[in-house]
């Protein structure tokens, strides 16, 4: 009886459980097929009856001014993708051998540059100095600028790496090392491939970073061939509201606003929802494992 009673308990616990998540994943759902909906929807519609989540009057109208033939935007998001791929390869890299470094006991001096990657999460130069520098080093108006300038990974995620690459006994180096391993051998065949879910999880970090840069162009790039998305995008709209605002003889009504700003939020957004799916198991297990750990 007992057990038939803490049966139904554990199923009603069970139901209210399921009920909090599906609630909790409609509101993370519905603001996004609200956009996507708002999207596709004329601005006429808009103002005469709001934001609704089946458009009363469907419109394509800022998706294809957007979108339209020759546009540059074709190239700026393949300028993004080739971006963030790098960028991730490379900043993961740097991140993932740096951890590597200071986590290694026979390393020397291994507190005194974890004191000297910690100094810049407190204290920063400001834009003066980084602006000299990159025009110093020739990153202006190349693929370089957009790369290189945010390539400096960020010492909080090389610190989350650290954490958890701590929690790898030591005897697996050991017993590596007496096998006459080098420690390339030991950071790329033992210490990365058990690290896997907080490398994956910096580099969801960085894509994210890359994928949603315009600094970069904003203040090092002046060729149009360059411009990564984010930047396009912010062009486009800014060149739209001008015209909306500045040109009285331009027929504003046939001009998309609010259909705009939501088209070029889902054209912003749409390969970032695409990669979370895959490497969502690896960024809470290692989110979670490596802010814990050391």
């Amino acid at each position: 009886m007992k057990t038939t009673k803490r049966a139904g308990r554990v199923g009603i616990l069970t139901f209210i459980n399921y009920v909090l998540v599906a609630a909790a994943a409609a509101i993370c759902v519905i603001p996004m097929l609200l956009v996507a909906a708002i999207s596709v929807t004329s601005d006429r519609a808009l103002r005469l009856h709001g934001y609704q989540l089946i458009p009363s009057e469907f419109s394509a109208e800022a998706y294809s001014m957007i979108l339209k033939p020759n546009s540059s935007l074709f190239r700026s998001y393949g300028i993004s993708i080739v971006l963030t791929l790098c960028g991730i390869i490379v900043a993961t890299s740097i991140t993932a051998m740096a951890a590597y470094t200071l986590t290694n006991k026979n390393v020397k001096y291994r507190s005194f540059l974890a004191l000297f990657f910690f100094i810049p999460m407190v204290f920063s130069a400001g834009l003066v100095p980084w602006y000299i520098m990159c025009r110093n080093l020739g990153l202006t108006n190349n693929f370089l600028s957009l790369l290189v300038p945010s390539l400096v990974f960020s010492p909080f995620n090389m610190f989350l790496c650290r954490n958890f690459m701590r929690g790898i006994p030591d005897s697996l180096m050991e017993s590596a090392k007496l096998d006459g391993a080098q420690d390339f051998h030991i950071a790329f065949k033992i210490y990365f491939p058990l690290s896997t879910p907080v490398v994956a999880t910096v580099a969801l970090f960085y894509g994210i970073a890359y994928w949603n840069d315009w600094f970069n162009a904003i203040m090092l790039v002046n060729n149009e061939k360059l411009f990564p998305l984010q930047y396009m995008l912010m062009k486009v709209q800014s060149e739209i509201e001008s015209l909306r605002h500045l040109q009285p003889g331009i027929p504003v009504k046939n001009l998309p606003g609010e259909s705009m700003k939501m088209a070029t939020a889902v054209l912003t957004i749409g390969p970032i929802i695409f990669l979370y799916p895959y490497l969502q198991k690896y960024f809470i297990k290692g989110l979670v494992i490596g802010g814990v750990k050391g």
